[in-house]
């Protein structure tokens, strides 16, 4: 069964999806930075799902349901309704935050008592392929863990590396400084900040395996019971010896360079970039200085002559070698030097690569207008 994550863009989020990760065999995990976010991702989520032959999985964890979201689980199980028995979808929701459950009040969906877990509320959608649990009392990261059996696709015993991952991260998202392992947690929260977004950026294959491979590597040092000091100081062995793995048969590696240089010889020759009409390379929520070092790979390969990223809050940054780069953002209300400038989307914000090149393309190359909607050509054509 495919199976699809959504998750939120924080340490538990990804916590989360780490933890799903060493139970089933995620093909695809979608991160939300904002819970506004959320509604037209399960949207485009929703329209996919009624178009597939065969049934999949969607995994929902750490995301506040706001009212869009709501009508999400409820067009999902009218979706599954429609469906044959054994073509039906499957959801599982496993959330913490408050928030959810008034939204779920507010549409009518009353929760269920758990007689074993009393923090534990469960919502029935009349759709037994359909899970949503609320537990106010641990992290997103800890329900993906002690849950796992509803989504899991292969056995695995209790796992300590796992077990300390969850017990750090479920005391910093808590904000439970009474806990020992809050000092920890916060030592993680740090590290995943400082990685996350900088060196294997989302979109690219490596990214969440890169961020989750660091995350297991100091929950091994936690329970070989490192401080924060010590894991700190392991972060650059940690990234060293990930890369090493990934690039062990690669040819064109060259380990005298920075990690973020080797790196960034990987993102170049990806399909990280999406061609724009005109051959401009549009890339998205690359962190700033690892697209100054990518751009700058990419057009002394040839493989573009300007390169674009787009933020997430809607900024832009041009790069050419041919002068065209200041050309790109006048169109953006943007200014800067002729190859290095910068604009803003119209909208103010994207949500994803597919929305960001909606917003970019008419804009940066609006289509030739019809010469017999002119007024010359209406007056050309008029038979009157």
């Amino acid at each position: 069964m495919n199976i699809t994550q959504i998750t939120h863009h924080d340490l538990d989020g990804y916590g989360a999806s780490t933890v799903v990760g060493q139970f089933a065999e995620v093909a695809r995990i979608v991160h939300v930075p904002r819970y506004s976010d959320v509604g037209p991702v399960v949207e485009t989520e929703l329209k996919r799902l009624g178009k597939a032959s065969a049934p999949e999985m969607i995994v929902m964890t750490d995301l506040g349901l706001e009212a869009v979201a709501v009508t999400f689980l409820r067009n999902f199980a009218a979706l599954n309704r429609r469906r044959e028995p054994e073509a039906r979808h499957r959801l599982v929701v496993l959330d913490h935050h408050a928030s959810s459950v008034d939204q779920l009040r507010e549409q009518g969906l009353a929760p269920l008592a758990d007689p074993a877990t009393p923090s534990l509320q469960r919502f029935d959608l009349e759709d037994p392929n359909l899970v949503v649990l609320i537990d106010e009392a641990c992290c997103a990261t800890r329900m993906a863990y002690e849950h796992r059996a509803l989504y899991a696709t292969r056995e695995s015993g209790e796992d300590p590396i796992l077990g300390a991952l969850v017990t750090a991260v479920d005391a910093v998202d808590l904000w439970r400084k009474d806990r020992p392992a809050f000092r920890s947690g916060l030592s993680l929260d740090e590290m995943f900040w400082d990685n996350v977004s900088n060196l294997v950026p989302i979109g690219h294959p490596w990214h969440d395996r890169f961020v989750g491979d660091l995350l297991l590597g100091a929950a091994r040092l936690l329970g070989d019971g490192a401080s924060p000091a010590v894991i700190e100081g392991q972060v650059p062995a940690l990234r060293k010896a990930i890369l090493d793995g990934y690039l062990a048969e690669d040819a064109e590696d060259d380990r005298t360079l920075t990690t973020r240089m080797r790196i960034a010889r990987v993102l170049a020759r990806s399909d990280l970039f999406h061609p724009l009409s005109d051959g401009t390379l549009m890339s998205f929520g690359l962190d700033s200085g690892t697209f100054q070092r990518v751009s700058d790979l990419i057009m002394e390969s040839g493989r573009a002559k300007r390169v674009l990223n787009v933020q997430r809050a809607g900024t832009m940054s041009f790069r050419s070698n041919n002068e065209t780069a200041l050309d790109g953002a006048r169109r953006f209300r943007g200014g800067g030097h002729k190859d290095a400038a910068g604009g803003k989307l119209t909208s103010g914000s994207a949500f994803s690569l597919a929305d960001a090149i909606a917003q970019v393309e008419p804009v940066l190359n609006p289509p030739a207008a019809d010469p017999a909607l002119t007024p010359f050509g209406a007056l050309k054509n008029w038979k009157g």
